[in-house]
Parts: structure tokens; sequence; C-alpha cells
């Protein structure tokens, strides 16, 4: 809404777009205007970037004001064994300049210079390659060479954070005495290392020794995570910058960092903050070994430190596209595949089609997260040349780098409903929620009672006790094992359920409207894995009971009211509340493993599913109940986590 006491400082603009400021176009002068705050003028700002960039440095004796401009870069295969492969990974380095390819004259270069070059293109680093083909190459075909040299020092993000170097051709006229053009070999992280044809060993996995990314929409993005005393905690944003990112990025098999993210824009983390205000010469092999405060007094999770990793381009984005949307974010899913030796776009089966592989076609074409999954598209017409199902029986884990890597059914399709109005579809969002549950809240509020068969009706009905309650006279005691779950919404847009208002189901034990039918399950499991009591399957209504400081609650389910969890707020079930607990009237004292499962059907779409458990151990004497050790999924390494039965993933589908 415009302030009707500020000023007006132009009016009439006119500018020619060649000038750096506004205050340097044409204008009545600044102040000087007869308009009033109805007039006030707004832009909207094209997303596409002007290619190219500018170099930050010169060098010292160099001509200060030289305004030199690059177009592009790209590493071009140069030799046929690489020209098939992908990512490319070694070949020249081209700069676009005039509109022209160019080389650059390899007298001044260094093995610096080719580590930018590779972490720009998604490589973690370079290595020495045979230059006896090269030298017979540039013989055959001669080179057009770029004017300039460059001097970096290793450990820039970007190339146009080197120095630019001397006009190496000017003596010369254009040619590159005893030199030849410049060649980088790449090193891949392994996640991306091709094999002879152009499919891959295996699916995109993010779990690393001692550094982790989480909550990040595409692959190499997320909030920075390290393993220390068993333990996985974050980093807080004090000093947070390219240099550290980029050792990230390296340590993970990426290139240099793009962006590095502070204020926990990727999300917030649980758990410890295991480094303050890092520091890194960009060199160092892990994050690590840079010098950091183990004091993070002050800090706290909403200063969460991020990256976004230089990948390298696989080419995933071009074998798939969204059509008929209303805007590029929705659509009708289509693929091309080869069929009889050529490659035709085509849709794929809706048949079990679910939040998991919507989420993978989302990472593929950079759009972010899945907010829906269809499984009728109808309603968006698509390209009728590609109505036919070319891919039917899609599993996907979700960490896939593209549809292709899920299991299907190759070529023998089996899709009975057929495409067309039944082809599978998807809606995407830059950002999602990430329900994470209170471990400690789980320990502090357990308790056991024992109550009796006529006060437990109601919960009877909604099947909250185990299967032999239904044998037993009114005047028997069920012994229930209680605990509060408080759920916060950790991620970056608000918890909403899949359901429609009128489609929720009034509950008259809770006497509210529940819009989720299995929000959460609780179970209880033997040390060697076995399910001990039956736990049931929770729904809820959900609302925002608290909110961290400075924001506001948005959902509650009185008076039928919209219901969420909102962004920094969380969710408490309290433990006096009917069906908040698990019947352990049949079992035998013991040593027990207590399990909750968030969200398990993955019906709505969050930035992370590994943290969505928690487990407890938990011992049971026959007169009173311990929990204890409770953790959610992901927080602790992977021998700690092995010490504990039950599920060790929350990657278990539930269809």
């Amino acid at each position: 809404a415009p302030n009707h006491n500020r000023p007006i400082w132009f009016d009439n603009v006119h500018c020619t777009g060649k000038e750096k400021t506004l205050a340097q176009c044409q204008s009545n002068g600044i102040g000087i205007s007869d308009c009033k705050h109805s007039e006030d003028v707004g832009v909207v700002c094209s997303d596409k970037r002007i290619p190219g960039f500018k170099f930050l440095n010169t060098l010292p004796n160099h001509v200060e004001n030289l305004d030199i401009h690059v177009e592009d870069v790209q590493i071009r295969a140069i030799l046929s064994s690489y020209r098939k492969r992908i990512p490319v990974m070694e070949g020249y380095v081209e700069v676009k300049d005039g509109g022209k390819w160019k080389q650059i004259c390899n007298k001044d270069w260094t093995q610096f210079n080719s580590r930018v070059i590779c972490g720009m293109f998604g490589f973690p680093g370079e290595r020495k390659y045979n230059p006896r083909v090269y030298k017979m190459f540039a013989r055959r075909r001669k080179p057009t060479y770029w004017d300039y040299s460059v001097n970096c020092t290793g450990n820039e993000a970007h190339l146009s954070s080197c120095k630019l170097g001397q006009a190496v051709l000017e003596k010369s006229n254009g040619t590159c005495p005893r030199g030849l053009p410049v060649v980088v070999s790449c090193v891949p992280g392994k996640d991306f290392a091709p094999t002879l044809m152009t499919g891959f060993r295996k699916a995109f996995r993010q779990e690393q020794p001692l550094v982790r990314l989480r909550g990040g929409a595409i692959v190499g993005e997320g909030r920075v995570e390290v393993l220390k005393n068993g333990e996985w905690g974050t980093i807080c944003d004090d000093k947070w910058n390219l240099l550290s990112a980029t050792v990230v990025c390296r340590e993970l098999g990426f290139g240099t960092a793009k962006e590095a993210l502070s204020g926990g824009r990727l999300g917030q983390g649980m758990g410890p903050v295991h480094m303050n205000e890092v520091e890194c010469s960009g060199f160092e092999k892990s994050i690590t070994e840079c010098s950091f405060n183990k004091e993070a007094l002050g800090c706290s999770h909403e200063e969460d430190a991020a990256v976004r990793c230089n990948v390298p381009k696989m080419g995933f984005q071009e074998r798939l596209r969204l059509s008929g949307g209303r805007n590029p974010y929705e659509g009708r899913v289509e693929v091309l595949v080869e069929r009889n030796g050529s490659l035709v776009w085509g849709t794929v089966c809706s048949e079990g089609w679910r939040t998991m592989e919507a989420m993978v076609v989302c990472r593929q074409l950079g759009l972010g997260f899945a907010s829906n999954a269809f499984q009728e598209t109808w309603y968006w017409s698509g390209e009728v040349s590609a109505d036919a199902v070319v891919m039917s029986g899609v599993r996907c884990s979700g960490t896939e780098m593209s549809l292709s890597h899920c299991l299907h059914h190759g070529a023998h399709l089996s899709c009975p409903k057929g495409g067309g109005r039944y082809a599978a579809g998807v809606s995407c969002s830059e950002t999602a929620p990430d329900l994470v549950l209170n471990p400690q809240v789980v320990e502090q509020t357990t308790y056991m009672e024992d109550r009796p068969m006529f006060m437990l009706q109601c919960a009877y009905e909604e099947n909250c006790l185990s299967s032999t309650s239904s044998e037993v006279p009114a005047n028997t005691y069920r012994r229930l094992l209680r605990f509060s779950s408080q759920i916060h919404n950790n991620g970056q847009s608000d918890f909403r359920p899949k359901a429609d208002k009128h489609s929720w189901v009034w509950h008259d034990c809770h006497r509210h409207y529940h819009s989720m039918e299995v929000f959460t399950i609780y179970d209880l499991f033997s040390l060697n894995g076995t399910k001990v009591a039956e736990g049931h399957k929770a729904s809820f209504c959900l609302e925002d009971s608290e909110c961290d400081e400075g924001i506001e609650k948005r959902y509650e389910c009185a008076n039928f009211g919209d219901q969420g969890i909102t962004v920094g707020c969380w969710d408490t079930y309290r433990h006096d509340i009917d069906c908040q607990w698990v019947d352990i009237t049949d079992l035998k004292p013991g040593d027990y493993i207590f399990q909750i499962i968030i969200n398990p059907n993955y019906e709505v779409p969050e930035s992370d599913y590994t943290n969505n458990f928690t487990k407890c151990r938990c011992r049971y004497d026959g007169h009173r109940v311990w929990m204890y050790s409770c953790h959610n999924g992901g927080s602790l390494s992977s021998e700690t986590e092995q010490t504990f039965p039950g599920l060790h993933s929350n990657q278990v589908t539930h269809r």
C-alpha cells in the first residue's frame, strides 16, 4: 500500500537503457513532481539474467578501466572418445566473445586456472591429460584465440573472480607462439562418473561420511550438516562465505559453490550447532579441516548455513517436460524415449503415481519440490502427438536425479486404464514444509495409565485399542502407554492437508474434524525388530498450538477452521487426549523399541522425509515404563542407528 507521507523523487523519467542508475536518466529533477501516490510506478523483472559476466579484477599493471564482458564459457569435447560422453569432462576451454567461440592460449595457464574451470562446471578437481593428441588436432584445425589470459589463485568459485591477465596476443597477431589452446580434464564426483553408455551406475545417494546436505530441492543444494561425536548438527552462518561453501561442495563431489546461503534459507535443522565462524582457505579437503569457533553461543537454527553447488550438466532436463499446465510449474508429465531407433515423446501411466515420483520429476526439471501428484490430467490437454503411454510401473525412492533411474516396466508396458485423461501429472513448488517430531517431549511426557473399558468406548469405536479389547467386559482395564507428540514445521512453507475441507471427517471423541486420516503411526517393536504391540494409525486435526517468537498462528481446529501447521510453529497432541497412546495390555515385561512415523504415506510433500520418524528405547517392568534415548531418523551416525532395530529409514512405501 502507498505511504502518502513519503516524497516522490522522480517524474517524467526518460532513460536510454545504458544508464547504470535511475538518477542518471533524464527527469524533471530530484523531488520536482506534480504526481500523487496513486501514480506510483512498479516493475516486474524477467527472471532470465543477461548472459555472461565481467571480470571483477585486473592485474595491477593492466589498464584499469578496461571493460571486458564475456558472453559465455564452455568445455568443448575435442576427442571422439569424449564427444559422446555426458557430462563433458575434457576438452578445449572456450570463451564466447563478440558472438564467436574462441580458445585461450596456454602460455600463462596454470593448474589453478584449470581447478576453477572444473569447479564452475560441477567437478571437484582437475587431472593431467595427454597433450600429444591435442597438438595433432591443433595443427589440423587452426585455433581462433581470445585476446586475454587469466590468472586464478585456485580458490575462486567462478572465472569472473580471477584476475584478467595480459592481452597476450597483441604482439603476436592473434597467434599463440610455441603454445596451444588450453585443455582441461576434470574429475567427476562419484555420483556423476559416466559409464560407457550415457546411463549411470546408480541413483544419487545423499549419505556422506562427515558432511551432508539436507532440505534442498535439487541435487547439490541444501542445509549443511556435519557429523561430530556420532550426532549430526548444523553450521552457524557467522562469517559463512563462498570459500567455505566451496569446500563443502567439493568434499561432496560437486564443483564450486554458486551461493553460500545464511539465515536458515533452506530450512532449519534439529540437534546441536556444531560449528560457528567457519573460515577456510579454499584448499581444505573437508570443512572439518577449516578453522572454526566451537562455541556457538547466540546461534540458533534460524542461522543455519546452506549451499548451492555447481553440478555437471547431465542433460536430464531435456528428456522430460510438463505440458498443458497454466504455468511452467504444472502439467502432464511427458518423457522422451527411444522407440524403433527414433526419439519420441509420450506420457507416463498414472497407476501407482504418488508424491515420490512427482518429487523426482520436479527435481529433474529444476522446479523445486512436488506440491501435488495427479493421477488424472484430462484438464491439461498436453501435446496430442505425445498421448501414447511410453512408461509404466514407475516406483521412485525419492532421491533419484531422473525419472529413468526409478524402477519401471521398461519396454513391457502395462497400463490398463491407458494414457490420455489418466496420464500422470505434477505441480511443483520452490518450497516445501518439513515436519519434525520433538523427541525430548516424547521422553519427558511418557507414563502408563490403567483405564476402564467403559471410559474407552469412543476410542474403541475409532480403533485406538488392540483387537483383544473386543472380547473383554466393560469393567476391565486397558493398560495404555501415553505420551505427547509435539510436531514442528521446520521447512519453508506451511504444511497443509491434501484433503479438501468438504471431505474432512468429524470425530466425536475429539469433537472436531480430522483433515488427515493417517497422520502418524505408533508402534512398539521387540529388540529383534518384531512388532509386539498393535500400534495404531492416528488421524489428526492439524493446528498451530504455539509458534516461535514473532510468528502468528494461522490454523486452528475449532469452529471448522482452516487446518495446517505454519512454518516456525508446532502442533502439540497432549498425552491426555484420547488415542494419544499405545495399548500395551497384552505386553510382557522387557526392553522394546518405540517408534513414531509422521506423514507415513507421504500424502503431503515435504523437503525431507528422513527425519519423519522417531525411535526410543523403552523398558517395561510390568508396573512402570521408561522411555529413553529418543532421537529422530537421520540424527545419529549410521553405526549408532544400527543399534536400534525396527525401521532404519523412512523410505518405506505404504501403498
